[in-house]
């Protein structure tokens, strides 16, 4: 009996490895817990890290939406908040992208 409950269960967790691996998300290497720096998107001392000279790191930003400040957002999110991959000159408000 043992042998075929421990058959079981892994052809159990095979099927869900495989499930999640042909999903879109998996395939597109999003996972749930992905993260990237987004830049120009972080309010006045909300920002993650890297808020330019002056500043030490996390919570150091002086302005909203500072360009040169970084915040971690889901993988994939950052350009569709209007935020940048890479820093920027000055601190305009971002503007979602449609899509």
């Amino acid at each position: 009996m043992k042998s075929t409950t421990g058959i079981a269960a892994a052809a159990a967790t095979l099927a869900a490895a495989a499930l999640l691996a042909s999903s879109p998300a998996f395939a597109a290497g999003e996972t749930a817990g992905a993260k990237e720096k987004c830049y120009g998107v972080a309010l006045k001392s909300k920002n993650d890290c890297a808020a330019g000279p002056g500043t030490s790191c996390a919570g150091t930003s002086t302005v909203d939406y500072q360009g040169n400040a970084w915040k971690y957002v889901a993988a994939g999110t950052c350009l569709k908040q209007g935020g940048s991959l890479t820093a920027r000159a000055g601190n305009k408000k971002p503007v979602a992208q449609r899509g």
